[in-house]
């Protein structure tokens, strides 16, 4: 089988797991993790970097270090990974749902700015919700398959209403917005994902990064356990959220190759909007003027056949495929959640077949995938 996204481990991964190995250095205390830090932090264009255990704890802890409450609302387009929804349950929030625009499949600032203007008043200093009475304390873009959400637009909204930003980078490192990297876009804290299916990986793990250092300095105090002295005293109710040396040794060795990788991650891309774009029905994935997205994952949007049929049929020809995340909205765990319109996420998520884009798949496997797909299309 073609696989969809195997990582890509051709550099000195092995070397630096028996550097661990050998040192004994295989917790969350090494140099790997260290040198971790520096290079996402450079590579992100922030000063200050936080290596987690996942994306997900990283989304956690930035936004209990942000103070969002229990009760609490927190601003979240409904076309993401449920683990965006599921970071902000951890605090005792609720997602607050949005739909995102048709041009980027992001959050849309016009639909936040709309329902800000509408829906909340301003009690003393809390932006509260009218209809549920409760506080609106963050805002959370999500970087869609690594494409940066429209964050001039949304920092600006979220100046005025003084709501901190934490933004769902998970697949977004090695982008830029409007020619700037991703860990400065006006975003208090940005947090990625080194998962195994990410173009770099720690085989887990996650970071988060930012431009305050008491801020971040504060991040990495609570996915630390919180402990202030060494003596084992602890000043707050904290996490084991800390990366380890042997994820941190593989993510290093991949940050090396961080260009090479996202480049080939970009040639999948145009090698798929170029050989299937002219198809009756089909549509590519967005790439809106003010993104250079980091092309996480490559794919189509299809009319017929439907996505369940063109899974089964290109399995059949050894190729793998999958369908796209479900929204928030019709997840089961936030049926409840408050959510505006999401007229254009209802539309196209359920047409969206993601393809292989192994970093590794070179001319001839991208050319079997796109002929396969030709075939599928045209005698649907």
């Amino acid at each position: 089988m073609i696989p969809i996204a195997v990582p890509n481990l051709a550099g000195n991964e092995a070397r630096y797991l028996q550097e661990c190995v050998d040192s004994n250095y295989v917790s969350s205390v090494g140099p790997f993790v260290d040198r971790f830090e520096e290079m996402v932090a450079a590579a992100s264009g922030a000063p200050h970097a936080v290596a987690t255990s996942s994306g997900t704890t990283g989304l956690h802890v930035a936004l209990t270090a942000l103070g969002v409450q229990r009760d609490d609302l927190v601003i979240l387009p409904s076309l993401t990974f449920i683990a965006s929804a599921n970071a902000i349950s951890q605090c005792g929030a609720t997602p607050w749902l949005f739909d995102v625009s048709r041009d980027s499949w992001t959050l849309d600032p016009e639909a936040v700015a709309e329902a800000l203007a509408r829906q909340t008043v301003r009690r003393g200093r809390e932006l509260v919700h009218k209809r549920t009475g409760r506080r609106v304390s963050a805002l959370m873009p999500v970087h869609t398959l690594g494409t940066p959400a429209e964050m001039d637009a949304l920092a600006g909204i979220a100046r005025e209403y003084e709501l901190p930003v934490v933004t769902d980078a998970a697949a977004a490192l090695g982008a830029r917005y409007r020619s700037r990297p991703v860990g400065s876009l006006g975003a208090e804290l940005a947090v990625f994902s080194f998962n195994g299916n990410k173009t770099v990986t720690a085989g887990g793990g996650g970071a988060v990064v930012g431009q305050d250092e008491a801020l971040c300095a504060r991040v990495r105090h609570l996915s630390t356990t919180a402990r202030a002295k060494a003596a084992y005293e602890h000043d707050m109710v904290g996490f084991n959220y800390r990366m380890t040396n042997l994820q941190a040794a593989v993510g290093c060795a991949q940050l090396e190759r961080l260009e090479d990788l996202v480049e080939a991650k970009r040639r999948i891309a145009r090698a798929y909007a170029e050989g299937l774009g002219d198809l009756p029905g089909i549509g590519v994935f967005p790439v809106p003027p003010w993104a250079e997205s980091a092309c996480w994952y490559s794919g189509v949007t299809l009319g017929r056949p439907t996505v369940s049929e063109a899974v089964s049929r290109l399995r059949d020809k050894e190729i793998s495929s999958s369908p796209f995340w479900k929204p928030i909205h019709l997840q089961a765990p936030y049926a409840d959640a408050p959510r505006e319109d999401t007229q254009v996420t209802d539309e196209f998520w359920s047409k969206i077949l993601v393809l292989p884009c192994s970093t590794q798949l070179d001319s001839r496997a991208l050319a079997l995938v796109i002929e396969a797909l030709r075939d599928c299309v045209l005698s649907a």
